[in-house]
């Protein structure tokens, strides 16, 4: 039986109020208010002591060491040097208090150093130098350092889930690791270069499946295609753009703020889902097989969607270090974890999406339409947040 246009308006609606409930406003929420923590420690040569440079968001860490607003809400760099020197006893307590290193399991003692501020994807970062004194162990055994974290703390109630990203040089060991709730502590030579990498690829697989707007993307690339050849080069195009804008940026041969990536990421997200939209409402002809004009072009402006879209993905791991091997690994596993979960989402939806079609095809006309306007509201939604946000 035919729907009427007043009844899927009106599931259009009811689909959208939902999505626009579960869908918090700007980028950081897209991404469920998360955030991540760069730490670097260095052993310094010919004794035990380790120097850790710590940097996390600026108005977190103003927040989180519970200052008032005049410190976390200064935006000006020269302001947010002199808020850093005037807190600087609340910062370093602060950071000392949840970052602990260890020698041969005593632990070193923390001397906050004096804090900067840098810019890291269009967001300002404040750097807190810290020097751990350690004891000379016992030189018969191994020598082993440890480094644990619980910056911002899910309990603290700003961000959940953080991960502090640890690039070490330690015990005549280099490499880089992971540290959230679950792992918060690192051990120089007890993890193996698999287990480092393995840890890459569940952070890049948890980035697309929680990516609020990486998935709402990718959901509308399935919902537009009428046949496997179609998805499989539609979701080829946007593997290959995002792979190589994700490496280059986080290798750091491309840079773009963040305040230009995020608004073109959630306007891709509206003008994809619009077409998708306008294909199943005003042309009525989503199971056609003869491509039109808009058809041709849908393959190249993914593709150049999925440029922005990587982008996206290389400041959510916010990488900023020399090029090593074992970075690039990283980067590879991060990104092959992204790509797994890409090739799950799309094995279990699009075979049922074409079972419907064959079998409900009024009923898979009407969920495409609601869901596809739904996700273009809620992607017009996002682009004026985050422009406005600047």
């Amino acid at each position: 039986m035919p729907v009427s246009r007043r009844r899927l308006t009106g599931l259009l609606v009811l689909v959208a109020g939902t999505l626009l409930a579960i869908a918090p406003s700007g980028p950081a929420a897209a991404h469920d208010a998360t955030t991540t923590a760069y730490l670097e420690a260095t052993q310094v040569a010919g004794t035990t002591d380790v120097e850790v440079t710590v940097e996390a968001e600026y108005d977190l860490l103003m927040k989180s060491a519970w200052l008032e607003a005049p410190a976390y809400e200064a935006t000006a760099r020269d302001e947010q040097r002199r808020q850093l020197a005037l807190n600087a006893d609340a910062v370093g307590r602060y950071v000392t208090d949840r970052l602990e290193v260890a020698y041969q399991g005593q632990e070193c003692t923390p001397t906050a150093g004096t804090a900067d501020v840098r810019e890291r994807r269009g967001r300002a970062h404040a750097v807190v130098p810290v020097t751990f004194g350690c004891p000379a162990g016992d030189p018969g055994a191994e020598a082993v350092h440890s480094v644990s974290s619980t910056l911002f703390p899910d309990a603290e109630g700003f961000v959940h889930s953080t991960e502090a990203l640890l690039v070490y040089d330690l015990d005549e060991r280099s490499g880089e690791t992971l540290l959230d709730v679950q792992t918060p502590t690192f051990i120089a030579g007890e993890q193996s270069t698999a287990e480092e990498l393995g840890e890459f690829f569940v952070h890049g697989a948890e980035h697309l499946l929680f990516g609020l707007d990486h998935v709402l993307f990718l959901l509308i690339l399935i919902l537009g295609s009428r046949s496997l050849r179609e998805i499989v080069l539609t979701t080829a195009a946007f593997t290959v753009a995002h792979s190589v804008t994700f490496l280059l940026a986080a290798l750091g041969l491309v840079d773009v703020p963040a305040i230009v990536v995020e608004p073109v990421i959630a306007a891709s997200i509206a003008l994809t889902a619009a077409v998708c939209l306008w294909s199943v409402v005003v042309r009525t002809d989503l199971e056609r097989t003869r491509p039109s004009v808009v058809d041709r072009l849908r393959f190249p402006v993914v593709f150049a969607f999925g440029l922005v879209h990587g982008l996206g993905f290389a400041g959510a791991l916010g990488i900023d270090e020399p090029w090593s091997w074992g970075l690039l690994a990283a980067l590879v596993s991060f990104n092959v974890g992204i790509e797994v979960t890409q090739l799950v989402i799309v094995v279990l939806v699009f075979p049922a999406l074409m079972l419907l079609r064959r079998r409900a095809p009024q009923v898979a006309r009407v969920g495409t339409a609601a869901a596809a306007g739904a996700v273009t509201l809620v992607g017009a939604y996002w682009t004026l947040e985050r422009l406005l946000a600047g």
